[in-house]
């Protein structure tokens, strides 16, 4: 989320973001070293005179980029950034094709299967689609939610628009007439963090949430198929076991049918089987490493990559050796890769100790009659001490009385 440094991967097409800039490398072995850089701050301010329905001018921010993702075929990128803008960029080779203003800071993006609109969701809770075929034209609302939108994705038929919001919901909405709802997945407890369609079984869906636990579903039933407590995989002894989290990230790696869950401001990745005859997900083994884990994605010809709080060594390269995941030695293109972050570092050092977000979007709880009780205790205690520092008075009623009914009667004269 916002302030957080992201990894976003495609094909050999490799981008890491970090504050206001984007960098984008090949993990080709050939000798190609291209590099693109681009700072987002350089956007023209477009639509100074505009508002966003926040009441704050367009194009005013901090300009960090707050989401990204590839077109499926990885021939387009978009971004959005905290100035409300969407750029959108072609890949091959890289070029910005369009600033455009969106109406609020956006929560997450995703391109349709077909590469014609890029879908972005907001805080206030709409989805609007912009072009890709025209790069100029202005966005059109296609749905809504009355909470904040954490995550959207689109089924690979482009059948379906799926998004994920704070108040605990995943509704499936036909793409081609949104306001008709095909389903919802319920079950989550607290806010949806991200959602994945599996891209090799589109009838799947995955999901995480600050219930910590990660979910498969049949989503156009809104069946829950299985559900993954993820504390429970954690050591007791281990500094983060009672600590309630979110995923940021959930990736799929296709040669294995294998699931990385990346934990929100932990230092390990959970890795998961995903059993598709048995409809189930089964835990295989977590990764710990030194530094704070900002992101994970998977290249398919390589395994998984790491972006880590490290300056020595910004990304790891993991595979499974041996039948467990490790990290593997640095090679020609991780060393390549990595030497362009450490000379670009500037951009990753704001993201140190940011907080992604999640932690404000926790319910609160509050116990009126606990409260209300403990009030109430505290009252009469205090009036009992004000009771016991003024002490019994000088000549008490009692005493009065008492003398009173001890005197003889007086005589009437006649």
């Amino acid at each position: 989320m916002a302030g957080s440094a992201g990894l976003v991967l495609c094909g050999h097409e490799l981008v890491v973001r970090g504050g206001s800039r984007l960098l984008a490398t090949s993990t080709s072995s050939s000798d190609d070293d291209s590099l693109f850089i681009y700072d987002c701050s350089a956007a023209e301010k477009e639509a100074q005179e505009h508002k966003g329905e926040d009441a704050q001018p367009a194009g005013e921010g901090s300009d960090t980029a707050l989401a990204a993702a590839f077109s499926t075929s990885g021939s387009y990128f978009a971004l959005t950034d905290d100035s409300k803008r969407l750029i959108l960029f072609r890949t091959k080779p890289w070029q910005r094709l369009s600033v455009r203003t969106v109406v609020r800071r956006c929560t997450a993006l995703t391109f349709t299967a077909s590469e014609d609109k890029v879908l972005v969701a907001d805080k206030s809770g709409d989805v609007y689609s912009f072009s890709v075929l025209e790069p100029h034209g202005s966005g059109k609302l296609e749905l809504g939610h009355l909470s904040m939108l954490l995550d959207v994705a689109v089924s690979p038929d482009d059948r379906y628009v799926l998004t994920a919001d704070r108040d605990e919901k995943i509704r499936v909405s036909w793409a081609a007439a949104p306001h008709n709802i095909e389903s919802f997945c319920l079950g989550h407890t607290e806010f949806v963090s991200r959602i994945f369609v599996v891209p090799d079984h589109p009838e799947l869906l995955l999901s995480s949430s600050g219930d910590c636990t990660l979910r498969l579903w049949q989503y156009r039933s809104g069946r829950e198929l299985h559900c993954c407590h993820l504390p429970s995989l954690q050591e007791p002894t281990e500094p983060w076991s009672n600590k309630r989290f979110a995923a940021s990230r959930i990736t799929y790696w296709r040669q294995e049918d294998c699931v990385a869950l990346l934990c929100d401001g932990l230092p390990v990745v959970c890795l998961f089987q995903l059993d598709v005859p048995r409809r189930q997900l089964v835990y295989q083994q977590q990764l710990t490493f030194q530094h704070r884990v900002w992101d994970a994605a998977f290249e398919e010809a390589r395994g998984l990559w790491v972006l880590q709080d490290c300056r020595e060594a910004p990304l790891v390269l993991c595979r499974p050796v041996g039948g467990q995941w490790q990290s593997l030695p640095e090679s020609a293109v991780s060393k390549r890769v990595c030497a362009h972050l450490r000379e670009n570092w500037a951009m990753l050092e704001g993201s140190a100790g940011t907080d992604s977000g999640f932690s404000s979007l926790y319910k609160a709880t509050c116990d009126n009659m606990t409260t209300y009780l403990k009030k109430k205790e505290e009252r009469l205690q205090q009036q009992l001490e004000k009771k016991r520092r003024r002490g019994p008075p000088r000549g008490s009623s009692g005493q009065t009385k008492k003398m009173k009914a001890g005197r003889a009667p007086r005589s009437c004269s006649s």
